[in-house]
């Protein structure tokens, strides 16, 4: 990383959550399994949506598309996290991290804005069901979709960009499995206030004004959902929402537990804290939408059962 004057380094150091070898090993096999799950989680319910005629709704598809998301977004961080912990080189290139963070910030973005969409789906479905045909048309899907990805590229470039700007020096050790602009941040040596001024502007804008949009949306849901007489039909409905309450509530939580505090606190439990967001949300979110999901499970059934008939014709 030379001087101070350089704008950019030419490596960071990913250390990780610890650097004793006796808990690298355990850590690997720890990641290992969960990526392993984190994949064959989220293949299985994009094939089952994909193959399944009887899940080709607006509801479905954009589960679908959260499910790549989040199948991109670990293949993005751990791979590399586990060449570190088998490694002694625990190095990343500069253009490596800014790669890595680009992705990052994109897909989380991503990632909320389509949970913000299946709320949007959920109240025209219970709200609204006369409508739902045309408020939810595949055209306006697509559309929504396209939407996301066009917000949620502009708003990793925005950030990765900026961070090009940022001079680095001093230590470039990163305690973090992967390259997390908050440590980034604190590692430069340049003036940031720019970077800070636009992650608060663009963060409220990408992060919470849909979480004001889903918090609306299932306050007319519920009030919906009261008005119904029966007790089943109640119960029917609620259910449609409680694993996108599920996710939500993980997302953020597991956000908030890094994001919402200064930047001058951070220390080494923030990067375990990480780890939930970063590894542990992507894995639980296929068995949230699929544990009570009666759909999920014949969709399932019927793409192994179908796989399993043509390997014995």
């Amino acid at each position: 990383m030379g001087g101070g004057n350089q704008s950019g380094a030419t490596e960071f150091l990913l250390l990780g959550i610890s650097e004793r070898p006796e808990d690298q090993r355990v850590l690997f096999w720890m990641f290992l399994s969960m990526y392993l799950v984190t994949v064959v989680g989220n293949v299985l319910i994009v094939l089952a949506i994909s193959f399944d005629s009887r899940l080709h709704t607006p509801m479905y598809f954009f589960l679908a598309n959260l499910s790549f998301t989040d199948l991109f977004f670990v293949t993005n961080i751990v791979p590399k996290m586990l060449v570190n912990l088998q490694s002694q080189n625990k190095a990343i290139s500069y253009m490596g991290c800014l790669t890595q963070l680009y992705f990052l910030v994109s897909l989380v973005a991503l990632d909320n804005l389509i949970l913000a969409t299946m709320a949007y789906d959920r109240y025209v479905a219970i709200c609204c069901p006369l409508h739902y045909a045309t408020a939810m048309s595949p055209s306006l899907c697509i559309l929504f979709l396209t939407l996301c990805w066009v917000f949620s590229v502009l708003y990793g470039l925005t950030h990765t960009l900026l961070m090009t700007k940022v001079t680095f020096c001093g230590s470039r050790k990163i305690h973090y499995i992967f390259c997390e602009m908050y440590v980034l941040l604190r590692l430069a040596c340049s003036n940031t206030q720019i970077n800070h001024t636009v992650l608060i502007a663009t963060g409220s804008f990408i992060f919470f004004i849909p979480l004001g949009l889903m918090i609306m949306s299932y306050v007319w849901i519920v009030r919906a959902i009261l008005q119904i007489p029966s007790a089943s039909s109640k119960y029917k409905a609620f259910s449609t929402c409680a694993s996108h309450l599920a996710v939500v509530s993980l997302f953020y939580g597991t956000l908030g537990m890094v994001y919402l505090k200064p930047l001058h606190t951070y220390s080494m439990k923030d990067s375990v804290a990480t780890v939930m967001y970063a590894v542990v949300t992507p894995m639980m979110n296929p068995f949230i939408y699929s544990l009570r999901n009666k759909d999920m499970h014949g969709a399932l059934g019927r793409l192994f059962i179908g796989k399993a008939f043509q390997r014995f014709t």
